[in-house]
């Protein structure tokens, strides 16, 4: 029987989970603990929030057992990073799993996304521009089989919802600042990663690009299968984007493909979808289930 190695990422809006031999997963799961609510306006991390997210890890921490994982890497990323009372997380998280949560730079975070993103794909579809959209922050990171580049900037779903995007639906003006601002980031992307210019593939990972993948397909239940390597046209995200902007959450749930408990988020996370799509004039995002999670247990494994 192969080794099995395993990678745990307490995020912003989800905390994830993968098992691996590092070419094919075993068990790859996700839950949205919300843990980076309101970390944006407190700088804290809130009780509540950390006892869901501690909840899901204990969920986790019985899976690595029945499938006798060897290895373990957990990360942390931009609410933890931001954070003040971070350890009132990652230290029960550590005392739970073993092993100490690593909170991740912003540009790790795109490094591993990258390799784990680019790992499968064909070096001639290169040069690749891999975006993990979080909660918190976005990652862009470009190259081949090599990095060549990564800028994470904080501009996530999470954060622009409740920055930009308070009301329920979002009205228009809200809209129009919240797409001039990721407009303004996205400038400050092009600039410091000139790289970027010379994409012939975009990659989408993350929930948000999941999210709008299977709400595009209409998928009920959700199939990663049909998800992963799915061509998302530009004209499909903003189809996809009228319909989720205008509608109160009330009616959102009712989209084939979203999960309720990412009803309210995807506001922010399509959003900002468009903007980038719109920005570097993308058609298609090629969208990615394998992210940072795939890219650790690879290396885990010597197979990165």
């Amino acid at each position: 029987m192969a080794e099995l190695a395993a990678a745990i990422d307490c995020g912003t809006n989800s905390t994830r989970l993968l098992i691996g031999d590092g070419t094919r997963a075993v068990v790859r799961r996700a839950r949205v603990t919300g843990l980076g609510r309101d970390v944006d306006r407190t700088g804290a991390l809130a009780d509540d929030s950390i006892e869901r997210t501690l909840a899901t890890l204990r969920e986790y921490r019985d899976l690595l057992g029945v499938h006798r994982v060897t290895r373990l890497r957990v990360v942390a990323t931009s609410a933890t990073r931001d954070a003040a009372n971070r350890n009132r997380f990652v230290e029960p998280a550590a005392d739970l799993l073993g092993t100490v949560p690593e909170v991740l730079a912003g540009p790790d975070e795109g490094r591993w996304s990258f390799l784990g993103a680019t790992a499968a794909l064909d070096p001639a579809s290169g040069p690749f521009a891999v975006v993990d959209l979080g909660g918190g922050s976005t990652e862009f990171a470009v190259g081949v089989t090599d990095l060549e580049g990564v800028l994470s900037i904080d501009m996530g779903s999470i954060r622009f919802l409740e920055r930009y995007l308070p009301s329920d639906p979002p009205r228009p003006e809200e809209l129009s600042s919240a797409l001039s601002v990721a407009e303004a980031h996205l400038d400050d992307v092009a600039r410091e990663l000139p790289a970027i210019a010379d994409t012939r593939t975009w990659v989408g990972v993350g929930g948000t690009f999941t999210t709008v993948a299977a709400v595009e397909l209409g998928l009920e239940p959700y199939d990663p299968e049909r998800v992963e390597g799915f061509a998302l046209a530009r004209t499909a995200a903003e189809d996809v984007f009228r319909t989720l902007v205008t509608e109160p959450l009330v009616d959102r749930i009712h989209n084939p493909g979203l999960p309720r408990e990412r009803a309210e988020v995807i506001v922010g996370g399509i959003t900002l979808v468009v903007a980038i799509m719109r920005h570097f004039g993308i058609d298609p995002m090629l969208v990615s289930e394998r992210d940072l999670l795939d890219g650790l247990v690879a290396a885990q494994l010597g197979r990165a």
